[in-house]
């Protein structure tokens, strides 16, 4: 019930696109642009390729930022963000954080998902060939992620616990907290943006949590 109503609303924020042609991503786009692609087979050998474009800054009319789908390399559909772009077969399904693109799935209509391919040249695609040809390493990339997380999030909570239980209605009905943990501005700003860091890189890989939620 709820899904369908996301699926009509995100229906209503589909714009027809105006068939220009998908360029290619530059190296500078890197941290400006996200841009991935379904390549969808049929019987007859020939295939169906979808690529989904996203900009990686608000739209200069609404304030929020835009997904282009293209169809064979033309522009066949814009939509303000989140958005799902109903395709043969199901629905491509795109949402950002705050850090970066959480989900980028094809949905098919039996209920599969599968997530789409980055190009090779974007920034997730840098990372998905780290995990591919570094297994390691990226494993390794991905603990140390989860880690600066909990680091990060973990302590700066615990912080602000002491002063919020300090409100009057809340130290009259649960009592006030003294945090065990005091840290210098510099290392809490530190773990700040060490896990501004790890969120981005999660969101490198499409991976989004209540961890990642809790580090906005």
């Amino acid at each position: 019930m709820i899904e369908d109503w996301r699926r009509q609303r995100a229906a209503k924020r589909i714009r027809s696109g105006d068939g220009r042609a998908l360029k290619r991503l530059r190296w500078w786009q890197l941290p400006f642009r996200a841009l991935f692609y379904l390549p969808l087979p049929h019987e007859n050998g020939w295939q169906t390729v979808y690529a989904v474009d996203i900009p990686r800054r608000t739209d200069p009319d609404g304030g929020r930022a835009r997904a282009h789908l293209y169809l064979d390399g033309r522009h066949h559909a814009e939509s303000k963000l989140p958005a799902a772009f109903p395709v043969e077969g199901g629905t491509i399904e795109v949402a950002i954080s705050a850090f970066g693109l959480k989900r980028c799935h094809y949905v098919t209509t039996a209920g599969a998902e599968h997530r789409l391919i980055p190009d090779p040249k974007s920034a997730e695609g840098r990372r998905a060939r780290v995990e591919r040809e570094h297994p390691t390493l990226s494993r390794s990339i991905s603990v140390l992620s989860v880690l600066m997380l909990l680091l990060g999030v973990g302590l700066n909570l615990l912080q602000l616990a002491g002063p919020i239980s300090q409100i009057p209605p809340i130290a009259e009905n649960i009592g006030t907290f003294e945090s065990p943990v005091r840290l210098p501005i510099w290392l809490n700003v530190a773990l700040a943006v060490g896990a501004i860091l790890a969120s981005t890189e999660r969101a490198l890989r499409l991976r989004y949590g209540v961890l990642d939620q809790a580090g906005k």
